[in-house]
């Protein structure tokens, strides 16, 4: 019998799919699953720096800011991540975020 995911490994999944150089909210993740709310899925990504291949830097809260910047093992990281990848950060904040916004529900139109 094949195990069900779990609610972090819907949420790693979503993850992965955020396209390089663009961002997607917890709570835009949170509504696509129809499962939990945008705290939950801060803290299911918290919990995927142990080797999960979860580019967690790509989210950020419903303002565009960094909000989950204090939970990489550098206060910078998540900055310099999002920067590598072409992503503008003024102040800890997405520059441009609603056109770098990138929603789940595209993967339903692949």
């Amino acid at each position: 019998m094949k195990e069900e995911p779990t609610y972090y490994d819907l949420v790693y999944a979503v993850t992965r799919q955020v396209p390089r150089g663009r961002v997607t909210t917890y709570g835009a993740i949170a509504d696509y699953l129809a499962l939990g709310s945008a705290r939950m899925v801060g803290w299911a990504l918290h919990q995927s720096f142990g080797g999960h291949d979860v580019p967690a830097h790509r989210v950020v809260n419903r303002k565009g800011e960094l909000s989950g910047r204090v939970h990489f093992p550098t206060p910078t990281m998540m900055q310099e991540m999002l920067e590598q990848e072409g992503v503008r950060i003024v102040d800890n904040q997405v520059v441009a975020f609603k056109d770098l916004f990138w929603h789940p529900a595209a993967l339903d139109e692949e």
